[in-house]
């Protein structure tokens, strides 16, 4: 199944690999991110974080601190 025009996600030798509806529910039932939400390569929770409250808040807070 495949959800998605393109697939934002960098990891070509994942099995959900473009198939994001998939990716999606595998990262929903282990509580978990998948690649595609990182705007960059810090995959950390923080940098996740920190990148949402910039986009929804303005905040210009560096994460890599």
């Amino acid at each position: 199944m495949s959800c998605a025009k393109t697939c934002a996600c960098p990891k070509t030798e994942c099995p959900n690999h473009k198939k994001c509806c998939t990716c999606v529910q595998k990262h929903r039932d282990t509580d978990s991110l998948p690649y595609c939400m990182f705007p960059d390569e810090n995959k950390s929770i923080e940098n996740y974080y920190h990148k949402l409250k910039e986009r929804f808040e303005g905040s210009t807070t560096n994460a890599n601190r």
